[in-house]
């Protein structure tokens, strides 16, 4: 059983910085891809940014220049740094890594977390 549970979210205002954060936790023997993916009322689901086991980035062009996305291999934990917010940062913001576990250890499935509030507003 593998769990991702995010923390951080919360209401700030436009300008101000959040960190958020995500842990893998469980069976795990392996994690490639981590990322986060973020849903405003009304639209579709859509990347932030993303990190490989290797450090490439990628960063949805909304959010290049004020987001950062690292991890910490050691403590399976994915990191997304929000600078410079604006309301139209408001989303719930979930992780996404592809993991493997014990039990298959060359089969990554894909796994979500149960997402976090980011709320910008005055």
């Amino acid at each position: 059983q593998v769990q991702l549970v995010e923390s951080g979210g919360g209401l700030v205002q436009p300008g101000g910085s959040l960190r958020l954060s995500c842990a893998a936790s469980g069976s795990i023997f392996s994690i490639g891809a981590m990322g986060w993916y973020r849903q405003a009322p009304g639209k579709e689901r859509e990347l932030v940014a993303s990190m490989s086991t290797g450090g490439s980035t990628n960063y949805a062009d909304s959010v290049k220049g004020r987001f950062t996305i690292s991890r910490d291999n050691a403590k399976n934990t994915v990191y997304l740094h929000m600078n410079s917010l604006k309301p139209e940062d408001t989303a719930v913001y979930y992780c996404n890594a592809d993991i493997s576990t014990y039990y298959r250890a060359y089969d990554y499935r894909n796994y979500w977390g149960q997402g976090t509030q980011v709320t910008v507003s005055s």
